[in-house]
């Protein structure tokens, strides 16, 4: 699966489109072309006609069958600084099960011909924007006809998955080992999920290898843990709030009756714009249930009612009621750190109101002590770093659409090159000007 358990993923997790993806409908025309034109050559029994322009010395060309080529080709990262790659075994799986040709209808597979290397998803490269100084990701020696239409589907989940883990890691890097939920299945094609949140469970293991945490995967479709087994989780949407009234507490104790006691009760305390207001009333309902149960003695029931945090997700473009306007007032608007202060705040005294005696104040005290804060809407590694300098009381960060940000560092652009031709039995360096062949120490021999 990765480089943390040295096993890969295979086909039976992927299920590609194997029939399509063999008559190159997920290919780049050229690449489809030039499959084509090197078959025809191929049966022309064509040889090299041309001028040797790069002048290989002492190499004879124009007896080379060039239907046949045989190249080495390298696939490489393009992100500036540190790369967390995935999709590696889709990669791998793509040209197992794609290489070779098409004769009379029939697909004849040659996959056996080729000579594989590859480093592992959760691997790391760098790179200082130079080309000539990558490290591949993976290297395939082999007849170039054979894979040519696969480098548009090999490059694009490297790409894809990458840029996402990569985005992961370095938001988690910015949250100093405080969890972050996947949260941006909403923003892309449901068709992706699954390859999107593998990437994401990647660069937690990645993180915990590197920063010897334990920090534990949160996604939110069922879909994004399909390739590691992982499933989806979640709490209460604004939606379900309108559908009692806007009245949250009520809404959570329903919640909490009803769906199974291991779901956290998160409360999303922000539909009514007030934050603070709606905490203490969560807090209140689900605690007042959580003791008459106990007084009960119905102690396992009475856990239903313990309320694991508050999700605060204001607008953007809106200031909670909570909140005084000091100074510059856009400074406090949408989920800001004097709102999570606030809130901390109104949630840890919370319980001095209701009127306990005994025993159960000390109770409520720890009750509302454990809530903890989870925040969300626009939050990024810029924004969070932020909140962890001015030691804002944020217990979980909720990150969504930054974690598919493809833009200035973010860019992670892979490329595949030809960069060695085979002529006879030698390997002839002969790739575009400003690239080369180039190794990386983590290649492994696949097949």
């Amino acid at each position: 699966m990765s480089v943390f358990d040295n096993k890969r993923l295979d086909n039976q997790t992927f299920k590609l489109d194997i029939e399509r993806m063999r008559k190159g409908w997920y290919t780049d025309k050229y690449f489809t072309n030039i499959t084509i034109m090197l078959q025809q050559l191929a049966l022309e029994g064509y040889h090299f006609q041309g001028q040797d322009s790069r002048k290989l010395a002492g190499i004879e060309v124009h007896d080379i069958p060039v239907g046949d080529i045989e190249v080495d080709m390298q696939w490489f990262a393009r992100r500036p600084g540190e790369t967390i790659v995935v999709g590696v075994d889709k990669a791998l799986a793509m040209l197992k099960h794609c290489t070779g040709y098409w004769q009379n209808e029939k697909f004849i597979n040659t996959a056996d011909h080729l000579q594989v290397w590859a480093i592992q998803d959760g691997d790391k490269v760098t790179s200082d924007g130079n080309p000539l100084n990558v490290k591949p990701v993976m290297r395939v020696y082999g007849r170039y006809r054979d894979f040519a239409i696969l480098e548009t589907p090999t490059l694009g989940i490297l790409t894809r998955a990458s840029r996402v883990a990569t985005n992961v890691y370095q938001t988690l890097i910015a949250a100093h080992g405080k969890p972050v939920l996947f949260f941006p299945a909403r923003f892309d094609l449901h068709e992706v999920q699954a390859a999107d949140g593998y990437a994401y469970n990647i660069a937690v293991q990645r993180y915990n290898l590197d920063f010897k945490n334990q920090l534990a995967t949160y996604v939110s479709t069922d879909a994004q843990g399909d390739w590691w087994g992982g499933s989806g989780g979640g709490t209460v949407a604004h939606a379900a709030i309108a559908s009692f009234l806007g009245d949250t507490a009520e809404a959570m104790l329903s919640f909490a009756r009803i769906l199974p006691p291991e779901i956290p009760r998160i409360a999303l305390v922000d539909f009514n714009n007030n934050c603070s207001d709606d905490s203490q009333k969560v807090c209140k309902a689900m605690f007042a249930q959580f003791m008459s149960l106990k007084k009960q003695g119905n102690f396992e029931e009475a856990q239903r009612y313990v309320l694991y945090g508050v999700r605060l997700d204001t607008s953007s473009s809106l200031r909670d009621v909570s909140i005084l306007p000091l100074g510059d007032p856009a400074l406090d608007l949408g989920v800001n750190p004097r709102l999570v202060f606030q809130v901390r705040q109104a949630i840890d005294t919370a319980w001095q109101s209701w009127r306990l005696s005994g025993n159960w104040q000390d109770e409520a005290q720890s009750f509302c002590k454990n809530v903890k804060i989870v925040v969300s809407g626009g939050f990024n590694p810029n924004k969070i770093s932020k909140f962890e300098k001015l030691a804002v009381p944020v217990d979980i960060y909720a990150v969504g659409s930054y974690l598919f940000d493809n833009h200035g560092p973010t860019v992670t652009d892979f490329t595949a090159d030809v960069v060695r031709v085979k002529i006879k039995d030698d390997w002839v360096d002969l790739a575009k000007v400003g690239r080369q062949h180039l190794d990386n120490p983590d290649l492994k021999r696949v097949w």
